[in-house]
């Protein structure tokens, strides 16, 4: 039976739980002080005015929970095809979301709605920094029909349908039991052993540095005898244990990415549905989000050597965002395609698949200057520092070497790597030392463009481009400027001239 939208409709009944729980996350958030002093102080409080206190804020906060669940409503405004939503305890808030205007509906399931047997539904629209619309606890089926009825934007054409065939199919509901795209586990194994290693290493090097801090201070304070320490440690075996430490981080990186990308994309599933994408995964929170083709912003492919060995790459969409930090939160990561899957969500994205075109190089200016901020400032501040301030500093000189020869070898792979290409349908922008980025755009989905030429790289006929999209900006350093301009004109005016509807 389908159920009627336009009619006022409330959570679930045993969603009062789930209203309980948030509520009290929220108030041990904010009363976490008197949580603490109560932990440390247990033994001589009162332990009756401690239950009775306790009780009391337990039997509060099951007031609020029941009157979030009795005054939260949302119906669909079908006249003026908009999504209401009432809540509010004592202050009653309406809010209301444009159906043209929402980017993205997200259907979650953290573990204490999978316990109770509910699902979480997000609405997403450009402008904002948090979700415009939250439902906490409705029933699947009930998600899945105003999710559905939400970005119900794609109408089938009756008079082409011998030429739309197989859209009208993908618009059934049984489409949602059939996904097209399953990334297998094995894939998610490949992608956790291959991918975030910077992001890894930081956060162990991080760890370490924090023992050893602390493991320095004790000695120091102790009546450890240092010069006793340091003649049971020789050389030899600080070298096995560099190298113990080495095969530690190495290890630790690949188990902290491995179980990341498991936890997070287990059983990751990708669907047609009504003209848009569903997407759904999860071990532990589950997650379904349905995506909007035509109002994706920027998609980006990224591999690095041993995925392409293992034939998976990486994809990420970004729609409308509010701000960079937003714009990392939401982008939707698709880990684990191969590259016929990869030309599937493309071809479904863009209704083809992305072609390079001509190509932009940037002038041997950029590698020149990288060179200079990352390799000549760091060892000129570094031998500086050693002579005039702390000369035990040069007692790590030997490693200078290996970091510029690093660093060179980072910096020339990027500038190799750094290109623009531009045909008649897409921008394209590829960079990237080790993963390979490839950040695809539609010129009629340009909000802005931004051109500049500093007065010394006139001569050189170079400049800078800023490509802004609602999703995010494109950057282009140092190319050909007198071709850049002839693109910028011929851009703003698809801009001009386009009716597409992405936002």
């Amino acid at each position: 039976m389908e159920t009627n939208f336009s009619v006022p409709q409330r959570q679930s009944s045993i969603g009062i739980l789930v209203m309980f729980f948030d509520t009290l996350q929220k108030w041990a958030r904010g009363l976490w002080p008197i949580l603490v002093v109560w932990l440390f102080k247990y033994d001589e409080l009162n332990k009756i005015y401690l239950l009775l206190g306790t009780l009391s804020i337990i039997f509060t906060v099951g007031i609020v929970a029941y009157l979030r669940y009795r005054n939260f409503t949302f119906f669909l405004d079908n006249e003026n095809e908009e999504f209401i939503i009432n809540e509010g305890v004592f202050n009653r808030t309406k809010t209301t979301i444009q159906l043209n205007k929402i980017q993205q509906v997200n259907i979650n399931q953290s573990l204490i709605q999978r316990i109770i047997g509910v699902y979480a539904l997000d609405v997403d629209t450009a402008g904002s920094t948090k979700k415009e619309g939250a439902i906490k606890a409705i029933s699947h089926q009930l998600a899945l029909s105003l999710k559905a009825r939400l970005l119900d934007n794609e109408k089938v054409n009756i008079r082409s349908v011998d030429e739309n065939f197989e859209n009208a199919v993908a618009v059934l509901p049984v489409a949602e039991n059939h996904p097209f795209i399953e990334i297998s586990f094995l894939s998610l194994v490949k992608v956790g052993i291959t991918s975030n290693y910077i992001r890894s290493i930081g956060l162990i090097l991080a760890f370490f540095a924090t023992i050893y801090e602390n493991g320095r201070n004790f000695i120091e304070q102790s009546d450890i005898d240092k010069r006793s320490i340091d003649n049971y440690i020789d050389k030899s075996i600080a070298m096995q244990s560099v190298a113990v430490v080495v095969i530690m981080m190495l290890t630790a990186v690949l188990i902290i990415n491995l179980v990341r990308i498991i936890v997070r994309y287990f059983n990751f599933k990708i669907t047609r549905q009504s003209g848009s994408l569903l997407l759904s995964h999860g071990l532990l929170n589950t997650k379904s989000t349905i995506i909007k083709p035509e109002k994706v912003q920027i998609t980006t492919v990224t591999r690095n050597y041993f995925q392409k060995k293992m034939n998976i790459l990486e994809l990420k969409i970004r729609q409308a965002s509010s701000g960079e930090r937003e714009e990392r939160k939401s982008a939707i990561e698709i880990p684990g395609c191969n590259e016929m899957e990869r030309d599937e969500i493309l071809q479904l994205l863009f209704k083809k698949i992305p072609q390079k075109g001509v190509m932009l190089k940037p002038n041997f200016r950029k590698l020149v200057f990288s060179i200079f901020l990352s390799i000549v400032l760091p060892l000129t501040g570094f031998f500086t520092f050693g002579n005039y301030i702390e000369p035990q500093i040069l007692d790590y000189a030997y490693f200078t070497p290996l970091y510029a020869i690093f660093i060179g070898l980072v910096l020339y792979f990027g500038f190799r790597n750094y290109r623009l290409f531009v045909s008649d349908d897409f921008i394209i922008k590829q960079s990237g030392a080790w993963d390979i980025d490839h950040e695809i755009i539609e010129p009629m989905k340009i909000q802005a463009l931004t051109t500049s030429q500093l007065f010394w790289h006139k001569g050189a006929d170079i400049g800078y481009l800023t490509i802004h999209t609602a999703g995010g900006n494109i950057a282009f350093k140092l190319g050909n400027y007198t071709l850049i301009k002839q693109y910028v004109n011929r851009w703003l005016y698809e801009m001009e001239t386009s009716d597409s509807n992405w936002m």
